[in-house]
């Protein structure tokens, strides 16, 4: 455990790298704090001392008992002012410092979740990825910016308050000394467990957040299908989960406090009893005992910080320890191309130079071990050849898909396009080539016209001029202020057909050589399907098509149709062909004639 965390901890500092100016004066400012701090219990007992009649210190001697007191009184006043001030500008560098820290992680955990393949966040809830990007991160920042730096200063402190201490009084000031060591023993004693406790805290609120925007998400079917009260139940069970994760970390937390607390009192009495005695026998002035009754309390003070502190280190240790499983997790969809730039590429303007032949080889996969979807899959889409790709559900069509997109890695064999295995070409350029029209259309929040460019960065005009020859101008002039309508999440004020429409759009001004459709017109009503159905066909000359398609009138019109069950390919051939064969085409399509199925 101990070398992991070093490990990320150490990984985690390279993030400072270019914060090492301030952390220097942060380090070096924390000397003069703790001597600021620790002289002070000493000038309070000279001044005792002299008005006893019996001062310590050498720059008293010669010097009346007033102005002794002024010096003194003087001293302290300047201690206390330049111990204030340091640590105001020390704590306001510590907050920047840790701010630049967590921003510069945060950007790098959204890049590096970005990069993640969707086989990985198929597994993980968005509510448990998201508490890892939010809650875990300000936890790190809580810990740099109270915790980590903290401690080094109470160190300090606890060092030159020691040294003090023993310089005074040997005896004493090692008596005071070894009551530290069980102290500090059971303070680690109990952050171990605390440390566990807190990494079950953080498990139940990536649970509860998930809950939480698994129910939001699906609020219509909640809602519909009155699901308020079960799933109320459910999420009450995971709070209640929650909830008895933190009594659990509260527990070890007061136990610190209190145990630290009670000790303090103990040793403070030993001192006053032990100091007393040597009072009354003449081996020690009152004075010198008022220094070191000043310095437990003093000497307690950063221990009780100490273990506050070590609470949040722990919570941070938590922070970093999931942070750093994120961090981990291995990129699937590795972008080879970037490093190697393929012949597909032109180095000047990185705009694709061939024309869309696709090419599966011998393709297998499985999203489990014990599930495969693909298998051995071979087939050739030559270019401009529009193929539609039909079978049962559960076939692996949307599969192909994401294979072709490069979403997912085969287990086995290959995907090309124009000769050139996929894994060679940079993403960025492979994804420029195909154009995706999905069923399910995303829209971010936002206005119309940066949900059509994305990417692109096509002028208004020519945006406009896009539209128009799309069909979408009286979609337009539906919206109130065309363009420049604001969208809601996911284009919540638009129908299912509306967003399908500008699915299309988006993809026609990025002018893709392979065009694929996974049923892009099924929320469009007849009307609308109509008018798009001639701007399709624009879309669709002399590029290379992959369509899957549930109906009969569009996989008539393929060049070839490729029939898939299980994960194969079963029959391929034109919609005259495959009708004559009299096999699984042929009865998909005869249902649909009658109305009883899908393709």
């Amino acid at each position: 455990m101990f070398f992991k965390d070093f490990q990320r901890l150490k990984r985690l500092g390279t993030y400072l790298r270019k914060d090492r100016r301030s952390l220097s004066i942060i380090l070096l400012i924390m000397i003069p704090v703790a001597l600021a701090g620790a002289i002070q219990p000493l000038l309070v007992g000279q001044a005792i001392s002299v008005l006893k009649g019996e001062p310590t210190l050498s720059l008293l001697n010669g010097l009346s008992i007033k102005a002794s007191i002024r010096f003194l009184v003087g001293s302290l006043l300047i201690s206390v002012l330049l111990r204030l001030a340091l640590q105001g500008y020390q704590s306001y560098n510590i907050q920047r410092v840790g701010q630049r820290l967590t921003a510069r992680i945060r950007a790098d955990l959204f890049s590096h979740a970005m990069a993640l393949s969707l086989r990985y966040h198929d597994s993980m809830p968005v509510g448990k990825l998201l508490t890892r990007l939010t809650s875990d991160v300000d936890a790190l920042s809580e810990v740099f910016g109270s915790g980590a730096v903290g401690v080094i200063a109470d160190v300090v402190s606890l060092l030159v308050i020691a040294i003090t201490m023993l310089l005074i009084d040997l005896k004493l000031g090692l008596l005071l000394l070894l009551t530290q060591v069980p102290v500090i023993w059971l303070i680690l004693w109990l952050q171990k467990r605390y440390r566990r406790a807190n990494y079950q805290v953080r498990e139940e609120l990536s649970q509860l957040n998930a809950d939480f925007q698994e129910n939001l998400q699906g609020i219509e079917v909640v809602q519909m299908f009155r699901r308020e009260l079960l799933n109320g139940k459910s999420f009450n069970k995971t709070g209640m989960a929650y909830r008895k994760a933190v009594n659990g970390t509260i527990f070890y937390d007061s136990s610190i406090s209190a145990f630290v607390e009670w000790v303090s009192l103990v040793v403070v009495a030993l001192v006053i009893v032990l100091g007393g005695w040597l009072v009354t026998l003449g081996s020690m002035g009152l004075g010198t005992l008022t220094t070191f009754i000043l310095y437990s309390q003093r000497l307690f003070e950063p221990l009780r910080q100490l273990a506050e502190r070590f609470t949040q280190i722990q919570g941070g240790l938590t922070a970093v320890e999931r942070i750093g499983e994120l961090l981990e997790e291995q990129v699937e969809i590795v972008d080879y191309g970037a490093r190697n730039v393929s012949p597909l590429v032109d180095d000047n303007s990185l705009e694709p130079l061939a024309k869309g032949e696709v090419v599966f080889d011998n393709v297998s996969f499985a999203y489990r071990s014990d599930e495969q979807i693909i298998s051995d899959l071979s087939f050739t889409i030559a270019q401009g050849e529009h193929v539609a790709l039909v079978g049962p559900t559960g076939s692996g069509k949307t599969t192909v898909i994401r294979l072709l997109c490069r979403l997912y890695e085969p287990q086995k064999g290959r995907i090309l396009i124009d000769g050139i295995d996929i894994r060679e070409i940079p993403l960025q350029t492979l994804r420029r080539k195909l154009g995706v029209v999905l069923q399910d259309t995303f829209l971010f929040s936002g206005n119309v016209s940066d949900n059509l460019r994305l990417d692109s960065s096509i002028d208004d005009e020519r945006l406009k001029a896009i539209c128009g020859e799309l069909g979408l101008n009286s979609l337009l002039k539906r919206l109130p202020n065309g363009l420049n309508t604001l969208l809601r999440e996911r284009g919540g004020n638009l129908s299912s057909g509306e967003r399908q429409l500008l699915s299309v759009a988006r993809v026609a001004i990025r002018n893709p050589d392979v065009l694929i459709m996974d049923e892009a017109t099924a929320f469009m009503d007849p009307s609308t399907e109509a008018t798009l159905q001639t701007d399709l066909e624009r879309l669709l000359d002399r590029r290379t098509a992959l369509v899957i398609a549930h109906r009969l009138a569009t996989v008539e019109s393929a060049d070839r149709i490729l029939v898939m069950r299980k994960g194969k390919l079963i029959e391929e051939g034109t919609h005259v062909q495959l009708r004559s064969q009299g096999g699984l085409y042929a009865q998909l399509a005869e249902l649909q004639e009658r109305g009883l199925a899908r393709l």
